[in-house]
């Protein structure tokens, strides 16, 4: 099991940002080098079927993927803190096994092989505000096995101070912004939804599925010749 990890999530040589980070509000906006990609917000999907106009792309393009690498925070086995540290560990792999379905993804237990890191805390307060999960996305120029990509990497936060159900909610949604959806659904029956309901989502709706599905068939990111040469000719950054 750890040598297909490892096959599919190969260690990276070296890392260099290339925009700085940004929260689930919005995709990365900071400025790069090189040129930027020709993505755009797209239009609403005229059946309404999904709420693709609610996605926002990078300069660089859509922070997406056709397979992407986990690494989830272990926790303790035993002693006083192991209950907690499991429940959150169920709650995270459920919201996992959900996104799962629909995506390629392998959980590895190195997070130099990973694009997403999920991590057991309560996010800062960010204006006075207090929140259950954050996610926050940064775009970094990734050599692995000799070849430069421009990589999503994304880190994800989840409280543990929440109910069980809550805490697979909060976990499902925030893996959805990691996973690209850099955005926010209208309709509070949706895992993505701006506003939750009184009822914590914990399965994917129709909605969420055939967002994501348009995603899927987008652009990814693309790293130009001129940046690529640039970085090249550039000291390795550190990782």
């Amino acid at each position: 099991m750890a040598r297909a990890a490892d096959q599919a999530c190969p260690l990276a040589e070296r890392r260099r940002p290339l925009t700085p980070p940004s929260d689930d509000h919005q995709a990365g906006t900071g400025a790069g080098t090189g040129t930027g990609s020709a993505a755009q917000a797209p239009a609403p999907d005229p059946a309404g079927f999904d709420y693709r106009h609610r996605l926002r792309p990078t300069p660089y393009g859509w922070p997406r993927r056709d397979h992407w690498c986990l690494w989830i925070e272990p926790g303790a086995s035993d002693g006083p803190a192991a209950r907690w540290d499991q429940a959150w560990a169920a709650a995270v792999a459920a919201a996992v096994a959900s996104w799962q379905e629909l995506l390629p993804l392998t959980v590895v237990s190195d997070p130099e092989r990973a694009q997403v890191l999920v991590w057991r805390r309560r996010p800062p307060l960010r204006g006075g505000r207090a929140s259950h999960g954050r996610a926050e996305l940064a775009l970094l120029v990734v050599q692995r096995r000799g070849e430069l990509a421009l990589e999503p990497h994304v880190s994800v936060s989840i409280s543990p101070g929440q109910r069980p159900e809550a805490m697979e909610a909060t976990a499902l949604h925030e893996l959805g912004h990691a996973f690209g959806l850099w955005g926010h659904s209208d309709d509070p029956a949706d895992a993505m939804a701006a506003v939750p309901g009184a009822t914590p989502v914990r399965h994917l709706s129709p909605r969420d599925r055939a967002t994501l599905q348009w995603l899927q068939a987008q652009p990814a990111l693309l790293l130009s010749p001129a940046a690529a040469a640039g970085i090249e000719s550039a000291a390795p950054a550190e990782n």
